[in-house]
């Protein structure tokens, strides 16, 4: 019989991103300050739960500009005909063939 280590289980969830490193509960609880700064470096680190998979620490990502209404204003020129909708198109919406 081959060892249990050598073989694979159809239920085991398959990571595709390359991960640096796997820390159980214990660990993480244990080393959270030193996890959380590594984090913020921007490693990626995958906390599990009896050898399984159960969490992924990341650091957030940085906020994003909060926009500004009006910052187009000026520079966008609607067509004086936007709203009309061409027959052939509106057929085509209820299904009608011309």
């Amino acid at each position: 019989m081959l060892p249990r280590s050598n073989l694979t289980r159809l239920d085991q969830i398959v990571y595709a991103c390359t991960v640096s490193e796997s820390v159980n509960v214990y660990e993480a609880k244990t080393h959270l300050s030193q996890l959380l700064d590594r984090a913020a470096a921007g490693e990626e680190i995958i906390i599990a739960r009896a050898g399984r998979p159960i969490a992924r620490l990341v650091a957030l990502a940085e906020p994003s500009v909060r926009r500004v209404p009006g910052g187009w204003r000026g520079k966008v020129r609607m067509a004086a005909d936007f709203d009309e909708l061409p027959d052939e198109i509106g057929a085509a919406f209820r299904g009608e063939r011309r």
